[in-house]
């Protein structure tokens, strides 16, 4: 900054509140009036596809960069780009601001947008997407989520963020204010991360509803922002029976007897060889015993006739068949009376 603009303005080293009100002075020729001391240079590769495109809007490339001083070359054999600056260029900064132009330009930015990003106020971000997700089916899921259908998300992002997003391969390409550029690339990350785009756009959209009402500058807006839950669902098959996990013990289980130990606890270990086996052959017979009567109940089950209940219908029926004497009796004197007379 020059001295008479240097004794106006006062230098504050106070904490601020909001960084992005805060306005940045422009960089003019008097104050670097000496130029550059030595040339710098940066190149970018760009694909094959690329090419044509760049033939043709390269004499407008070296146009706008010699309004800033700035030499533009274009290498079509080694497939390259290349800035440098001159004797001439008093910005140290502008070589960094074409560097970006150039490596936007390679990753399919037309001109008309890249050269944007020569003016001070606006920036670029190219956004790596590739190594988020390992699945290229999720990827490219997620990434065409991001796009939207016919675009309409990408729109929307750059509605509400002021900048230009282009989504290409295996990264995203912003241009515009720095403040805009900083949502996108949250809006971005999140979605690879797998959260729609939708809750971010949502929010962005209220966000700004509440920038215009004054009584809400100081209050915090956490409870009108729309809060994401994550729906963590397994796909795997879960079994039909599931085995109740055991209660934990610190201590280890109980040692199974041996064969000898349960010998002994029965009293079978002092028996001699003939007993043994006649309890042996006890035992033996009992089951057969068992199993013969569990076959004949199995046979004998077909021959075995089910047994009857008696409708509620009969019963009615029997209860209605039933004659009161009395009142048949009744009924005859009464008819007999009638008769005589």
């Amino acid at each position: 900054m020059s001295d008479s603009e240097t004794e106006g303005t006062q230098i504050s080293t106070e904490p601020v509140d909001n960084a992005w009100a805060m306005k940045i002075p422009t960089f003019k020729p008097e104050d670097n009036p000496h130029g550059m001391v030595e040339e710098s240079s940066f190149a970018t590769l760009f694909p094959k596809y690329r090419e044509r495109y760049l033939k043709e809007v390269w004499p407008l490339v070296e146009q706008c960069v010699a309004e800033h001083h700035l030499k533009a070359e274009l290498d079509l054999m080694e497939g390259s780009m290349v800035v440098k600056t001159s004797r001439k260029t008093w910005d140290p900064y502008i070589i960094i601001k074409a560097r970006d132009m150039i490596k936007l330009m390679a990753r399919s930015v037309p001109f008309e947008q890249a050269k944007r990003v020569l003016q001070d106020d606006i920036g670029c971000d190219i956004i790596k997407i590739g190594n988020l997700v390992h699945k290229k089916e999720k990827f490219v899921k997620r990434r065409q989520r991001l796009i939207g259908p016919n675009g309409a998300t990408l729109k929307s992002i750059e509605l509400l963020t002021d900048c230009y997003v282009l989504v290409q391969g295996n990264t995203v390409s912003a241009l515009g204010p720095y403040k805009g550029l900083q949502q996108v690339r949250d809006i971005v990350l999140e979605t690879m991360n797998n959260v729609h785009p939708i809750y971010n756009i949502k929010a962005l959209m209220i966000k700004r509803e509440l920038m215009k009402d004054p009584n809400l500058a100081h209050e915090d807006w956490s409870r009108f922002l729309p809060k994401f839950k994550n729906k963590n669902i397994s796909k795997r098959k879960q079994p039909m029976v599931k085995k109740p996990k055991k209660e934990y013990t610190p201590f280890p289980p109980a040692q199974p007897e041996s064969k000898v130990d349960q010998q002994l606890a029965s009293g079978e270990y002092f028996l001699n060889q003939e007993q043994k086996q006649a309890k042996r052959h006890q035992e033996r017979s009992a089951k057969q015993a068992e199993a013969a009567k569990r076959q004949d109940e199995r046979r004998n089950k077909d021959f075995v006739p089910p047994t009857e209940e008696a409708s509620s219908s009969r019963k009615q029926e029997a209860d209605s068949s039933k004659v009161d004497v009395k009142v048949l009796k009744a009924k005859l004197l009464k008819a007999n009376k009638k008769v005589r007379s």
